[in-house]
């Protein structure tokens, strides 16, 4: 098979053949001219239009054939549209202005979602910022092609991106386990923006919204998407308790640093693990000291009876579960408790959503700590712009172009 075969195989055209391939030490080169009588694309309405003139020869790179580099070239031709006007002919190899071939993108793509992009950049012998310009076209024909109509559930967080509260709110799909949409810092205006870009009727759509128990994402969601139901996370609900709980310990073992300093001493995460993970050593010691009167013994016994609280099938029954819980906690003398009681239930109706939608961020954390691994792969992202891309690559689940040949 001719080196021009395997060219035009691979590209998968019908309207242009290969001129002729000329090799040098840099590798092959394929000039491509349009077949006789063919009439060119608008690049605008896509319909077959008349010719205008020719632009100059442009030079896009392919993927290399046993590692040779193989370039194209072509003198894209105008077209004189009624519809658009003079408009450059829609090259089917080629998206936009990039001077990547589709296959290459793709290709360089696939290979970013796995390794690091400076790895994917040595192991085709091409710059970084191609890597990134590959990486971009991919998440741009996936935003455009990707389907959101099914998106009735979102989960909203935020995570550090680097160094000096430096934040990213991602918004998440919780049916698909995707990432929806991701802004730099977090905050009221930041989840406005969200709304913003994604339009009054797909967020008519949504139902449920899953977030933390922070005033300004529940400020933006009551604005902008007054009819979906808020509910609070159960796992950030949980971590306020287990802190809490962290609270009243810390407390203690300051209070009882002069008398009995060794009493408490490692003993932290005896109170904060599940009793079923405990190992017999920790069980052990747990059992000596609930049998003393100890203040971080309460918050420990309040933070597994709020356990139960989870089990419930109804709303109803929860609530009365939580206004019993809210009378103990209250009354514990423990301040750190009192204060997650009086947070519960200031923010009781979200809470309580739970019970009427089942949902929560459990799939999110899992996302958010992949998008940290994206980050550490790399070692960091200088700028917001780059580490989106990665994100959207990664965790969009996006649609890929179509190709006639799998180079994979």
């Amino acid at each position: 098979m001719l080196v021009e075969s395997i060219v035009k195989w691979t590209l998968g055209f019908k309207s242009w053949r290969v001129k002729k391939v000329t090799g040098t030490k840099e590798g092959f080169t394929a000039e491509l001219v349009p077949r006789r009588r063919s009439r060119a694309r608008c690049s605008g309405c896509g319909k077959r239009r008349p010719g205008y003139d020719a632009l100059e020869e442009r030079q896009w790179r392919h993927v290399a054939l046993w590692g040779i580099p193989v370039l194209l070239r072509y003198s894209p031709r105008r077209v004189t549209c009624p519809c658009c006007g003079v408009k450059v002919e829609q090259i089917p190899w080629t998206m936009g202005k990039s001077d990547l071939t589709v296959p290459l993108i793709v290709v360089l793509a696939t290979f970013a979602k796995l390794l690091a992009w400076e790895e994917v950049a040595r192991l085709f012998g091409v710059h970084w910022n191609t890597v990134k310009a590959a990486v971009a076209r991919a998440v741009d024909y996936g935003l455009q092609n990707r389907d959101t109509s099914s998106v009735i559930a979102i989960g909203v967080d935020e995570i550090s991106r680097r160094k000096g509260h430096t934040y990213v709110t991602n918004v998440y799909d919780l049916k698909e386990k995707r990432l929806l949409w991701t802004g730099d810092g977090r905050g009221e205006d930041v989840l406005e923006r969200f709304f913003y870009e994604w339009g009054v009727e797909r967020t008519k759509a949504i139902l449920c919204i899953c977030c933390d128990m922070w005033d300004p994402y529940i400020k933006s969601i009551r604005q902008w998407a007054p009819g979906a139901t808020v509910v609070f996370d159960k796992f950030h609900i949980v971590q306020h308790l287990m802190r809490a709980v962290d609270q009243v310990r810390a407390e203690e073992v300051r209070s009882l640093k002069g008398e009995n300093p060794e009493l408490l001493k490692r003993t932290r995460y005896l109170w904060l693990k599940n009793p079923w993970n405990l190992t017999p050593k920790q069980k052990m010691r747990l059992g000596y000291l609930e049998k003393l009167n100890l203040r971080t013994n309460r918050a420990y016994l309040l933070k597994e009876t709020f356990r139960e609280f989870w089990d419930y099938k109804e709303k109803g029954w929860a609530k009365r579960f939580l206004k019993q819980w809210f009378w103990w906690a209250t009354h514990s003398r423990l301040k750190p408790m009192r204060d997650f009681a009086w947070m519960l239930r200031r923010y009781e109706e979200g809470v309580l959503s739970y019970f009427k939608t089942r949902i929560d961020n459990g799939a999110v954390e899992g996302m958010n700590r992949k998008a940290k691994v994206i980050s550490q792969r790399a070692y960091g992202y200088r700028t917001f712009e780059t580490f989106s891309l990665a994100l959207y690559h990664v965790l969009g689940d996006l649609p890929m172009p179509e190709l006639t040949h799998k180079f994979l």
